[in-house]
């Protein structure tokens, strides 16, 4: 059954409230749906959600077999919009991916075929088991929505979504990612293993015929939620204390390659997502630090002696989250939306949902 959001025309005081608790519901319904078919995967479905609201693409890391692509074909299930997969492989062409134009016998004339990019939601499996000029043919898709073949600009169907698996094990037959390319990802999940409990719970839920989870969300519902990420309350010490993150990882003394400004950006973002999840039309100093590790751990570069004394991103993105201060929020009450608690959150490096 599809979930409608309560009408707000300017998302201010009840309304937000209202809004706000809509998403929780869905957040909600949601990990019900996905755990008929994948089970002790929520940490990393609330991630995909976040990843959704924000309009961002993620990263999937993980060994073979923890069911990135199950949980991936699941979650476009449940959102109910367009899906497709790629296998990556490196005789894959870039006009594999996007189309090209053949030329009709019947009409004498040279028609467009598009590729499978043209979807609401596309699984690029081992997308480093291709060369960098497949590679790039994504990059103008994620970052501008929209595909060039031979010269027509072509739009994408919204939302789009990249959702990219790669194995972190191999090392042989693979092609780096580039930067230019991690930078568009909004996220990078590691997806590992289940536990044993939830492990013996896959078995028996797998012992039979496994239910088809229900469609809870729209193509319109998903683009009005979008539309209105910004309307989440965040103070001006907020968005400072965004960027402090990010200019200490450029200067701590163990990165090469810092935090750019679309880092910023993306935790922004991601802290307004993690807010709504949460039934919240604000975010607090604990959604950046939450999602810090996400948005920082594929963008920051180590260098090579901090690597060899076992120095690693998250260590990084845990001692900036701890040196990095936290301000109290302290903001008259005309420029609150509504009643909004002082944030006192310490600083601290990784948290649960």
């Amino acid at each position: 059954m599809h979930m409608t959001l309560p009408p707000q025309p300017h998302l201010d005081g009840e309304a937000i409230r209202q809004w706000a608790d809509t998403i929780r519901a869905l957040r909600e319904k949601t990990f019900i749906e996905i755990a008929k078919v994948v089970v002790g995967m929520e940490l990393v479905t609330h991630q995909f959600l976040i990843a959704l609201l924000a309009g961002g693409h993620i990263l999937l890391e993980g060994v073979p077999g923890v069911a990135k692509t199950t949980l991936s074909k699941t979650f476009a299930r449940v959102l109910g919009i367009q899906y497709q997969r790629i296998q990556f492989t490196p005789d894959l062409l870039p006009s594999d991916v996007t189309g090209t134009y053949i030329f009709d016998r019947k009409t004498n004339d040279f028609i467009l075929r598009k590729g499978p990019i043209f979807c609401q939601i596309l699984l690029a499996d081992e997308v480093n088991r291709a060369p960098a000029k497949t590679q790039s043919a994504l990059l103008e898709a994620m970052q501008e929505n929209q595909v060039t073949i031979e010269g027509t600009t072509l739009p994408l169907p919204q939302p789009f979504m990249v959702l990219a698996t790669q194995n972190p094990v191999e090392q042989e037959g693979v092609y780096r990612l580039p930067e230019a390319q991690l930078d568009r990802f909004l996220l990078r999940v590691d997806m590992g293993y289940p536990g044993h409990d939830r492990e013996v719970e896959m078995l028996h839920l797998h012992s039979g015929p496994v239910a088809e989870p229900d469609v809870l969300f729209t193509p319109e519902l998903i683009l009005e939620i979008q539309q209105h990420l910004g309307s989440v309350f965040g103070t001006e010490n907020l968005h400072h204390y965004i960027v402090d993150v990010a200019e200490a990882t450029r200067r701590h003394p163990d990165v090469a390659l810092g935090a750019s400004p679309r880092a910023a950006l993306c935790m922004l973002r991601c802290a307004r997502a993690r807010a709504l999840l949460d039934g919240r039309h604000y975010f607090t100093h604990e959604d950046v630090q939450t999602v810090a590790i996400g948005v920082l751990g594929h963008r920051l570069i180590i260098r090579p002696e901090a690597e060899v004394e076992g120095k690693t991103v998250q260590d990084v993105v845990a001692e900036v989250l701890e040196t990095v201060p936290v301000l109290e929020t302290k903001v008259p009450e005309r420029d609150l939306p509504m009643a909004l608690p002082v944030d006192k959150t310490p600083a601290k490096s990784l948290t649960g949902r």
